[in-house]
């Protein structure tokens, strides 16, 4: 086995798959960054660092699919809190439609 490749792959498809895997945890509540990372934690078997969420949100900001609000605390820092957009919305409905064949298509292949 060429151990070097498969991490290397396993990086790209993780790498291609979070802003899929991050649409879909903000589909069903918002959330402040941390609370992102706990989430895909939880519902996954993906490590996700800060230094890689907040780039990808504000990407995601930037593509109009998310969208983000600071809310004060009773103690402690701001938060800054993150939902889907309309638009983010409807692309995470195509994103789950190509999704969903490619995993059709995956299975059908390896067997």
């Amino acid at each position: 086995m060429n151990e070097e490749f498969v991490h290397k792959w396993k990086s790209q498809v993780k790498k291609g798959t979070l802003a899929f895997i991050v649409l879909n945890v903000l589909r069903s509540n918002e959330f402040y960054g941390y609370e992102l990372i706990e989430q895909v934690r939880k519902n996954t078997t993906i490590e996700i660092a800060e230094g890689t969420l907040y780039p990808l949100l504000n990407r995601l900001k930037k593509e109009n699919l998310v969208t983000s609000k600071w809310v004060e605390q009773e103690s402690g820092i701001p938060r800054k809190y993150y939902t889907l957009t309309p638009t983010g919305e409807e692309t995470l409905k195509q994103m789950k439609i190509f999704w969903d064949a490619l995993e059709v298509s995956i299975k059908k292949i390896s067997k």
